[in-house]
């Protein structure tokens, strides 16, 4: 079975995991998921990761992060999709919940977050919403 759109089960996955209160959530690896999950423990959301190598395509072990028993992350939304992308331009590039969630976003130097394009001057591709 193909997927489709490898991003939006990367967040399914790590959605479901959380909900689920599990310790770790395993994914196939991408150098695109790997640069969103490295976004994801650098802004707390994540409490570690892992590359597993294998003969095929090494996998991705989050370790998800929980604090009062309950998920750090208690959202996590694909905004584009193969479907429908959805481009901002840096003056668009607006703050998530006030700064306690972050956007990530696809430019021309790499995937950042919605603070370091603002602070960049650099628009693109709005990938997903995290908080």
């Amino acid at each position: 079975m193909s997927i489709t759109d490898p991003i939006a089960n990367l967040l399914t996955i790590i959605r479901n995991g959380a909900q689920a209160q599990k310790e770790h959530v395993d994914v196939p690896s991408s150098n695109l998921k790997v640069q969103i999950v490295k976004i994801l423990k650098d802004e707390d959301f994540i409490s570690n990761y892992k590359i597993i190598r294998d003969n095929k395509q090494n996998i991705i072990r989050i370790f998800l992060l929980y604090k009062d028993g309950k998920s750090v992350i208690t959202y996590i939304k694909r905004i584009s999709k193969p479907s429908l992308r959805i481009y901002k331009k840096y003056k668009e590039v607006k703050r998530v919940l006030n700064g306690y969630g972050i956007s990530i976003y696809s430019t021309p130097k790499g995937l950042l977050t919605d603070r370091k394009a603002r602070e960049l001057k650099q628009g693109g591709e709005l990938i997903c919403t995290v908080w």
